[in-house]
């Protein structure tokens, strides 16, 4: 189906439809709010730590968690479990090829086991890895090789509310600068699409073309963060001129045709439970590699995957290339963008491809950094309607100054609020409108957070938090008095 048949649609249409039908369906258990209060005290306020069970809406992440097709779930009973040479792997790289066009594809069991295999062979002391935002995941694999992860954004991101529509690019004055400061101490130049520790936001073919001629300058391979490479494709089709009308798979070339290689989660656009790779160019980085991964996943045809999953994974990689599929979910994330815009509810904008991103430092203007705004947030969220969703701020991002010893804050506190793939429909979308705007109109009721105790390294998943007494300040947001928006 052409890209203009479905915008046409979309437009004289004006209620979302899911471009497919529903076979079978997963119960989800209502709780009180009393219930929710005394679950997240008993977890120590950290909404890891539930129990899916006792979640309503599960935004938290959109990493694994969506629904499979009928053609993956028939994929999974071609799987083969041969330890070594499956013609399940054959048939997985032979997919990744066709979509990514990389040579050398090398399975692991998830995205940041990629990450570690590749920094861990290309990273080090002394080293410096830039990016146009380092995932909490991809920094954390960065440092723990040895090397130092360098987040340079573009300086529209600085702006929530502009309509600047690639907000995910890369500054690409300050990596030539960077690479100009630190001749041989850069081993590769990272650009994560979409940006989604930016908002879900994504990066223009031609930042990447320039991108690409600053790495060529300086003889540093370009790897792409392939995790939603899809949804990037498909921002570039609807916002960058000359692209409208293109298959999404023709974009994904060009994309990916600028870099010598990616790493990928799977359970992101491979539409998959479970499942990553590293691919690459180069003969004898595929050879590092390879002798890397036995020793900490598996055997190259296999890379700590079942049989089944590289089946899934591979059927995955071509159906989310389907221009119906890309157009249902955009439309479906820009629906919820666009009534919190009109509630005058702070977010990024415009809306990005897989999350809807709530600007907690503006919503919470009462609550400082370190009182982080963004997991405050996210518990009167669950609180007022079992949503589970994820803190992207200080509390995931913030980094420790290296000559100071202080903790520095994140460049912004966010929300991310995760929509699973083919898992929740319009009403879904609906309750969780009316839960964000109920907790809009007592936002300057929400106290901060403090950590009672963390580990040293993302220690986001498994922290343990205490939720102050009461507002931080008594001049908070408006608060109380707004009425519900209409929909």
């Amino acid at each position: 189906m052409g890209a203009s048949r479905a915008v046409d649609t979309l437009l004289c249409m004006r209620t979302i439809i899911e471009p497919f039908r529903i076979k079978s369906v997963e119960p989800i258990r209502m709780s009180s709010l009393e219930e929710r209060r005394a679950l997240l005290e008993r977890v120590g306020w950290n909404l890891f730590s539930l129990r899916s069970e006792d979640v309503i809406l599960d935004l938290l992440t959109d990493s694994g968690t969506g629904a499979m097709s009928s053609a993956q779930w028939g994929a999974l009973m071609c799987g083969d479990e041969s330890y070594a040479g499956s013609p399940s792997f054959q048939r997985f790289e032979a997919s990744v090829r066709e979509v990514f066009g990389f040579e050398h594809v090398v399975p692991t069991h998830q995205g940041r086991a990629a990450e570690h295999v590749l920094f861990h062979t290309l990273g080090g002391a002394e080293r410096i890895v830039p990016n146009n935002t380092h995932f909490d995941t991809t920094g954390a694999n960065v440092e723990a090789s040895g090397a130092r992860a360098v987040d340079l954004p573009c300086p529209e991101s600085t702006d929530n509310s502009s309509p600047f529509p690639f907000k995910g690019n890369v500054d690409v004055d300050r990596l030539s600068s960077l690479l100009e400061a630190n001749p041989g101490r850069v081993p590769l130049v990272m650009v994560t699409v979409t940006n989604n520790a930016g908002g879900g936001q994504p990066v223009s073919l031609a930042n990447l073309r320039a991108t690409r001629e600053v790495c060529e300058r300086h003889c540093i391979p370009l790897f792409l963060d392939a995790c939603r490479f899809a949804e990037n494709a498909f921002l570039i089709q609807q916002r960058e001129r000359g692209q409208e009308g293109r298959a999404l798979g023709e974009i994904v070339h060009d994309m990916f045709r600028l870099a010598d290689g990616c790493t990928m989660s799977a359970k992101k656009e491979g539409l998959a439970n479970i499942g990553g790779f590293v691919a690459c160019r180069d003969d004898a980085l595929a050879r590092d590699l390879r002798r890397r991964l036995v020793v900490t996943e598996g055997f190259p045809t296999y890379g700590g995957m079942a049989g089944r999953d590289l089946e899934a994974v591979a059927q995955g990689l071509r159906e989310v290339l389907d221009q119906d599929y890309q157009e249902y979910r955009h439309a479906s994330i820009c629906y919820v963008t666009e009534h919190l815009a009109k509630c005058g509810i702070p977010q990024i904008l415009p809306a990005g491809g897989h999350a809807i991103f709530l600007d907690a430092g503006r919503f919470l203007p009462h609550l400082e950094w370190n009182q982080f705004p963004g997991q405050a947030l996210a518990i009167e969220l669950y609180l007022e309607g079992g949503i589970r969703s994820c803190e992207i701020g200080s509390l995931m991002l913030a980094r420790t100054d290296a000559e100071t010893g202080e903790e520095q804050p994140a460049p912004q506190e966010l929300l991310r609020l995760a929509i699973p793939r083919r898992t929740y429909t319009q009403s879904h979308m609906d309750y969780l409108l009316e839960v964000i705007e109920a907790v809009w109109r007592r936002r300057a009721e929400i106290p901060g957070i403090t950590i009672e105790e963390a580990p040293a390294v993302l220690r986001h998943f498994t922290a343990r938090y205490g939720r102050m007494a009461g507002a931080a300040c008594a001049g908070g947001g408006a608060g109380g008095g707004a009425s519900r928006c209409d929909r």
